[in-house]
C-alpha cells in the first residue's frame, strides 16, 4: 500500500474540522498508509527549516501559485507516482506560506484552484481530493 504523508502547519482547533479531518482520513486508509505531521505554527522561516527537516519521498508542495490541477489527473499523478515510489509526501504551509527554499527543495508544486483557503478548509480539501483520488483509482464510484 502506497505510503502517504501530509506535512502541515498548525492544528484544527473548530470541532467541525477535526470531524471532517477524522472522516476523511478513516476512509483514506482503504487505499493508502495515510499519516499527518502537524508542525508547530512558529513562523515563516522556522516552519519552513522544519518542513525541510521531514521531507522524504516523493514530495508535492501543495501551492496556490502554482499549476492547478484536476481530481482526475490528481489520481493519475498518484498511481504513476506508485508505481516508481513507495511513498508521497504532500506539504500544507502555514498561514504565511513556505519559504523559497521549500519551495526549491520539493519535487513538485500544485494548486486545486486560484482562489485562497483558509489553512484549516485547505487542508480538508487535501484530504477530500485525495479520497477521491483513492476512489478513482480503485474505480469506485464516488467521482462524478
Amino acid at each position: 500500500m502506497l505510503g502517504v504523508k501530509l506535512i502541515c502547519v498548525g492544528d484544527f482547533k473548530e470541532k467541525y474540522w477535526k470531524e471532517a479531518r477524522d472522516e476523511y482520513e478513516k476512509r483514506l486508509s482503504k487505499f493508502f498508509d495515510f499519516s499527518t505531521l502537524i508542525l508547530k505554527e512558529e513562523g515563516l522561516e522556522k516552519e519552513s527549516k522544519n518542513i525541510l527537516s521531514k521531507l522524504s519521498g516523493y514530495t508535492i508542495l501543495l501551492d496556490v501559485a502554482s499549476k492547478n490541477i484536476s481530481s482526475p489527473i490528481l489520481a493519475e499523478k498518484i498511481e504513476k507516482l506508485s508505481q516508481k515510489t513507495s511513498k508521497i509526501t504532500f506539504i500544507i504551509g502555514g498561514s504565511d506560506g513556505v519559504s523559497d527554499e521549500v519551495k526549491n527543495a520539493v519535487n513538485e508544486k500544485i494548486s486545486f484552484g486560484d482562489i485562497t483557503l483558509p489553512h484549516q478548509l485547505a487542508r480538508v480539501v487535501f484530504l477530500e481530493q485525495l479520497y477521491r483520488a483513492g476512489t478513482i483509482n480503485a474505480g469506485i464510484k464516488y467521482h462524478k
